[in-house]
């Protein structure tokens, strides 16, 4: 990405989009009680705060009725069509794990079947955007965290602990080429998970082959454990490959969460928080609910002088329900430069 003169001016940056995640499926209702929905009720009106709050896109897990994360589809279509009700405009994005939340006692952590997770693009009511992880990866969410980060929560239980820390994302390439083939054919938009630069090169080979047609919308995943550092040469090195029109979202995890928002933010780039991905303030004198985290980047984008977006702005942003015909518009559409063509190498100039 270009960052010329005034890019850290807010008039010459875009509004900023706000995602919540306030569902958090790797958490237990014990860790959070006063914060963490578990009644579909509860599910629906998180969303609402949330919203309200300034969020404009909601990253979706499901709860059943014992507080257990869903693995059941039908719950994901009752949600969505709850949250569609009382706010239509918001984005919404599920989270294409679905639950990696281990299903009972001295059981794993881990990601669902590939033939479930493509399931996903037969939801209806239909998402927005579902997340694409892409090549496979270790997902230590313990890795960069200290005890006090779990201290009395259940991720520092010791058998969840451990299922936790060997966790793995599977995204191997014949699943992830039929995930994006048949999400764009039910008209949602792949929102995809960079966890470190060479995620961001195996997508851009796939808009130069013509297998991902549509906005390069994704979120720099900067949790450790297989998975980017939060620093910021790590993003740097991710921005400096990301073209133009990109549209990234920041995201990291425990007490880095605020001051990667904030790097972010001051970027001109976007944002997501929510118990997802922290639970403590940053003094661990207490815990933040999603809607505190919210509230607190809509102080700091007002300090900075960024406007939040409205539900309509974060669509255009995303460019929501947009795809294109051929890789050669891809390309052009999202900054990069075109196909080589023979020995051109593509990027001293485009073609009139």
């Amino acid at each position: 990405m270009n960052f010329l003169d005034g890019h850290l001016y807010p008039e010459n940056q875009q509004p900023l989009i706000i995602t919540a995640a306030p569902y958090a499926p790797g958490w237990i209702p014990s860790d959070f009680p006063e914060d963490i929905p578990i009644t579909m009720e509860e599910q629906i009106q998180k969303a609402v705060d949330c919203y309200e709050a300034g969020a404009t896109v909601l990253h979706l897990h499901v709860r059943e009725a014992d507080g257990r994360g869903s693995k059941r589809l039908s719950m994901f279509n009752e949600l969505i069509a709850g949250v569609r009700a009382r706010v239509p405009e918001m984005v919404i994005q599920v989270g294409g794990s679905i639950s990696f939340a281990p299903e009972g006692e001295g059981q794993a952590a881990k990601w669902l079947s590939d033939d479930t997770r493509h399931m996903l693009a037969e939801l209806d009511p239909k998402p927005d955007q579902v997340t694409v992880t892409v090549n496979t990866t270790q997902m230590n969410v313990t890795e960069h965290a200290g005890l006090d980060d779990f201290r009395g929560v259940s991720r520092g239980f010791p058998h969840l602990h451990a299922t936790y820390k060997d966790m793995v994302v599977p995204a191997n390439p014949s699943w992830v080429e039929e995930h994006i083939r048949r999400l764009t054919a039910a008209g949602i938009q792949s929102e995809f998970q960079c966890y470190n630069i060479n995620s961001f090169e195996t997508i851009e080979r796939m808009i130069r082959r013509g297998v991902y047609k549509g906005p390069l919308v994704m979120n720099w995943v900067a949790i450790s454990g297989g998975m980017d550092q939060a620093n910021i040469y790590n993003l740097a090195n991710f921005l400096r490959a990301a073209p133009d029109g990109a549209v990234i979202t920041v995201e990291s995890s425990v007490l880095n969460v605020l001051p990667v928002n904030m790097i972010g933010m001051a970027l001109g780039l976007h944002v997501r928080c929510g118990i997802e991905d922290v639970l403590w303030n940053q003094t661990r004198t207490g815990k933040m609910s999603s809607v505190e985290q919210i509230r607190q980047l809509v102080r700091i984008a007002g300090e900075f002088g960024r406007p939040i977006a409205t539900a309509q702005q974060a669509r255009e942003i995303m460019k929501i329900g947009v795809f294109y015909d051929t890789a050669d518009e891809t390309l052009q559409a999202n900054g990069f430069a075109p196909n080589r063509n023979g020995a051109n190498q593509g990027f001293l100039r485009k073609a009139a």
